[in-house]
This record gives C-alpha cells, sequence and structure tokens, in this order.
C-alpha cells in the first residue's frame, strides 16, 4: 500500500480509542528503521489511526506531498541531516495545521526547548510505554498541547542559565570541565593539555566559583544539570 493512500476504515467500538467520524492522519518522521516500523505498526493498528506517510531525515520530511494533510506528525529530534526543529519548521510550509509530538531519547533542557520553539505540542522519552504515545497522539489531535506553560517557563529560564554559564566560562575552562566529567584526573589534564598542574588548579577553582558549586565534584554535577556536558 502506498503512503499517500488512506485506508477505509469501518467505524470500531472501543473503551481506549473513542469513536472518531475519521481517522487521525499520523506522519512519522524517524531515522532508525525498526522504530519507524514498530511506531508505524502501532498507530496503524488503532482504530481511530492510520500512518499516511513517513520520512527519515529533514530532507524527506521537506519533501512529503502536500495531500498527505497530516494531523499529527510524531518527530525523532536527532535525526541524519539536523534535528526535529528543523524537519517541523520545514513541514509547517506544507503542513501549516499540523501538530507535532516528539518523540526522542535526548531529554535534555536544549532539546526540549529547541521541540518547543518548533511548535511542539508534546515531547516524550523513548522509554515511555506505547499505550502512553497512543494516547499522546489523541490528545494532540483533539487540540491539547501536552507541555504546559509553567514547563515552557522553567526550559526557558534554565536556558537563560545555560546560557550565562557558557558566557562565563572561558574556551579553557569549558576544556576542563569537559575533561573533569570524563574522569580525567588533575595532572593528567595538565599533561593532556600542555599545561601546568597549578593553572589547571586555578581552572578548577574558577569554574566551581562561576557554577556555584564548593567542590571539583559539585561543579561537574552543576554542569551536567545545565547540559554543558554529557
Amino acid at each position: 500500500m502506498s503512503m499517500t493512500e488512506v485506508r477505509p476504515r469501518s467505524r470500531v467500538q472501543s473503551t481506549s480509542a473513542p469513536e472518531v467520524s475519521a481517522p487521525i492522519r499520523v506522519i512519522i518522521v524517524e531515522n532508525h528503521q525498526l522504530v519507524s516500523e514498530s511506531l508505524g505498526l502501532l498507530l496503524d493498528e488503532q482504530p481511530d489511526m492510520t500512518v499516511v506517510g513517513k520520512a527519515a531525515s529533514v530532507a524527506e520530511a521537506s519533501a512529503l506531498p502536500g495531500p498527505l494533510a497530516p494531523q499529527v506528525v510524531v518527530m525523532d529530534f536527532h535525526l541524519d541531516d539536523g534535528t526535529g526543529h528543523d524537519a517541523a519548521v520545514a513541514m509547517r510550509m506544507t503542513y501549516p495545521n499540523a501538530r507535532f509530538v516528539f518523540l526522542s531519547r535526548d531529554d535534555s533542557d536544549d532539546a526540549r526547548l529547541a521541540a518547543v520553539e518548533a511548535g511542539a505540542s508534546a515531547y516524550l522519552h523513548k522509554s515511555r510505554a506505547a499505550a502512553e504515545v497512543v494516547r499522546a497522539v489523541r490528545e494532540v489531535a483533539r487540540g491539547a498541547s501536552l507541555i504546559s506553560p509553567a514547563m515552557v517557563a522553567g526550559l526557558v529560564s534554565r536556558g537563560r542559565d545555560r546560557a550565562h554559564v557558557r558566557e562565563s566560562l572561558s574556551p579553557r575552562e569549558l576544556e576542563v570541565l569537559r575533561l573533569l566529567a570524563e574522569g580525567v584526573a588533575t595532572r593528567e589534564i595538565a599533561r593532556r593539555l600542555g599545561i601546568s598542574y597549578a593553572t589547571v588548579r586555578t581552572h578548577v577553582r574558577s569554574i566551581s566559583h562561576k557554577l556555584g558549586a564548593r567542590s571539583m565534584v559539585n561543579a561537574v554535577v552543576a554542569a551536567r544539570e545545565l547540559d554543558l556536558v554529557n
């Protein structure tokens, strides 16, 4: 069956899915084939949904034909040639009324904020149960947003904090911080960067002060919370 076709469906009474006049039209944008196929089977077997198209990249998502007319796009955040933000922005040119559910393993504030900026109505981690994904698609199709104003405000606030800290750290301090986060000892950091042990200690004190941390360990924890390091 071509993905551009919609299969005829009979009305089905279900305790888990509301009766609807027409199935929810869904497009999946996912670069992992197994995930894409599994997600397609999950959604397509719902009595009130039909998968009308798939894409595996920003370029493919941008080139999907207008007649597909999805109500909901289920989107991974990381694609081979860009991000879900890029794909969503491009798809809005073709599908101005589509709503977006992001489904990703990236749980960082940066990813969530980028999704919100692209107009996401929901952002779910891929570890969530299949039933939650199905429910999210239904609710978003009805016009609901699963991202509250308070959540958006928190993301924006933390994003400003991260930007401020990033700007305050010098390139060398960021290098030292990333090596510390990898568990590299200070003397080894000095050797790798070609600087003295005393200089590394000076950088560590400066980093701790800027992050409001009392120790090297706390500095690394704070940096991870701010998504400054992986």
